[in-house]
């Protein structure tokens, strides 16, 4: 009886063409003769479905041993392999899109083990505001570093450890984030990108109707209706009955007919186009000198004022611990004077105060100028963390080697600031209002001068950190009142990684590109002596195109520098 229950339920799922109600099937030849058809018919469908798991299963394996070449090959070097931007891109990409669409593939099939662990997995994997961020980092890349899509898209850049490039799959997902953030400039760079690599003959699951479909709305959007219209027609060659498109065409044809007939004058057309020139590239004269110095380009220091630069021996001005062991120091600008040290930290040191930022790194706040409160902000993508000096010698060292080197006192300064500068992290320009940490918000008010942070950053691909000033300016006289320490006299700027290609910090007011080089730092003064600030200091960091840049800062501040750096009476000093 249990027999006839379980064959019954499999007559029924397989849709037997009798009823289960009838169960006497030796009595009748004819009744048998029907369930060999039947058996026939499970046949078929058991092997379609072993063909449908053996597919799906090639599916899988190919996934394995593509994930398993990757993984090895980025395992060996994280840092060098996500320094590439098309590989972190990708692999926001991968783990929030492709891993889940994988998990769908074999959720039915797969082990209990498999899918309670992808669950529990899944909950650390990359969002959508994680893709979105990466490919806006591309985005960034390609206009700081004047990158063009094909360039981009076969990962032909300077310095490159692992080289990936993007399938036209990816250029269309980049086109789509561009779409989604109104920015019709870059969807039609992309999604013609995507295109183009469709009508080489790459194969690829990307449709073509489509990338037309977001190309020719972006394309519209820009102003050029001729050129919607050419990209809308084909469309409707690939898809006659596409319903947008012919609607879109309809109404591209009835707004063609209406400038017709206006007639418009010739006059009217070029000031069009110009509009849609500066609608493309919408930056203002600093944006414009600050990408320049990124590339390398821009202005260049005289032959007669480079002549005024030297490199020397420094003992900080007789200090006991390097008269016998001066350091190495050379001039990088003379006005603002900016000076590099070289050898001045080493690559333990700087293990040390990575591994002690690593597992503190939380979102980056700035403070609003309005309501004093922290919050994040999207000019400034970031995380950071904050050290004492006596959680470790090695920061009390640091600390101390500062001092030493500027002859400004360090002894009220605040936390050891690490921060991280993930992919596409940035600080767009903004006047640096100074965060204040949290260990030092009960400090009693002191004198208005005194030393601020010790910053640490890593920066990521499209890492950068725009032009701002790393004082407070006359219109924030409360800047600093929480600290009581007075005005950030001084900055100091350790480099910690080389960097294959991108990452500098340049100063657009001047016209100087200051390069990363591991094991070095740079000092220079906000303030003029007589405490006024000094804005040719305006300095961003650029955008790490290839590599991973990781930086440290001091800010040193007014109070206790009274005798160290006396003020002048006159602000022209």
């Amino acid at each position: 009886m249990a027999f006839k229950k379980v064959w019954c339920a499999l007559a029924l799922g397989f849709l037997l063409p009798f009823s289960c109600a009838h169960t006497d099937f030796f009595t009748s030849i004819g009744h048998m003769t029907d369930l060999i058809n039947t058996e026939k018919d499970l046949v078929v469908s058991l092997k379609d479905y072993i063909k449908a798991e053996e597919s799906k299963l090639e599916q899988i394996k190919k996934w394995a041993e593509k994930l398993d070449q990757l993984t090895a090959t980025a395992t060996k070097d994280p840092e060098g392999f996500l320094g590439h931007p098309v590989n972190a891109f990708k692999l926001m990409k991968r783990l929030n899109t492709e891993w889940g669409e994988l998990e769908s593939l074999v959720l039915k099939d797969m082990s209990d083990g498999f899918i309670s662990n992808m669950t529990i997995q899944r909950q650390f994997f990359p969002n959508d505001e994680d893709q979105t961020g990466a490919a806006k980092a591309l985005l960034r890349l390609q206009d700081t570093y004047n990158l063009d899509t094909d360039t981009l898209s076969r990962g032909n850049l300077p310095g490159v450890k692992h080289k990936s490039f993007l399938t036209a799959e990816d250029c269309f997902e980049l086109g789509k984030i561009a779409y989604t953030e109104a920015d019709y400039y870059h969807t039609e760079l992309w999604m013609e990108q995507a295109l183009k690599q469709l009508d080489e003959g790459e194969v690829s699951s990307a449709d073509k109707v489509y990338i037309l479909d977001y190309l020719s709305y972006a394309v519209y959007q820009q102003g050029d209706l001729a050129k919607a219209m050419a990209l809308t027609r084909r469309l409707l060659e690939l898809d006659p009955e596409h319903q947008r498109a012919n609607g879109n065409m309809k109404y591209f044809e009835y707004i063609m007919a209406k400038e017709k007939e206006a007639n418009k004058s010739s006059t009217d057309s070029e000031e069009q186009e110009k509009e849609t020139e500066v609608k493309k590239k919408d930056y203002l004269p600093e944006r414009r000198k600050y990408e320049m110095l990124c590339r390398g380009e821009g202005l260049k220091m005289t032959p007669r004022r480079q002549k005024r630069l030297f490199c020397r021996y420094y003992d900080g001005n007789r200090n006991p611990r390097y008269i016998l062991g001066p350091v190495k120091q050379e001039d990088e600008w003379d006005k603002p004077r900016i000076v590099r040290f070289l050898d001045i930290i080493s690559d333990e040191e700087i293990e040390t105060v990575k591994e002690l930022a690593k597992p503190r790194l939380r979102r980056a706040t700035i403070s609003n100028p309005i309501t004093g409160a922290l919050e994040t902000a999207h000019y400034r993508i970031s995380k950071s963390a904050w050290l004492s000096g006596y959680e470790s010698p090695v920061v009390s060292r640091i600390n101390t080697r500062i001092q030493d080197l500027t002859g400004l006192d360090v002894s009220t300064a605040e936390e050891l600031q690490v921060a991280n500068y993930g992919v596409g992290g940035q600080y767009e320009p903004h006047f640096d209002f100074g965060r204040v940490s949290p260990a030092l918000s009960s400090l009693f008010l002191l004198h208005k001068c005194c030393v601020s942070l010790f910053q640490v950053a890593n920066y990521g691909v499209g890492g950068q950190y725009e032009p701002h000033f790393d004082f407070a300016r006359k219109d924030e006289p409360d800047a600093f009142k929480e600290l009581g320490t007075g005005n950030r006299i001084a900055t100091w700027l350790f480099y910690m990684s080389d960097v294959s290609a991108g990452g500098a910090t340049v100063f657009p007011e001047v016209g100087a590109s200051v390069w990363p080089r591991k094991g070095t730092a740079v000092f220079w003064y906000n303030l003029f002596p007589s405490g006024e600030g000094d804005y040719s200091t305006r300095h961003a960091a650029c955008p790490v195109l290839v590599g991973n840049k990781w930086v440290s800062n001091k800010w040193l501040h007014e109070r206790g520098q009274e005798f160290r750096r006396p003020c002048t009476l006159s602000e022209l000093e």
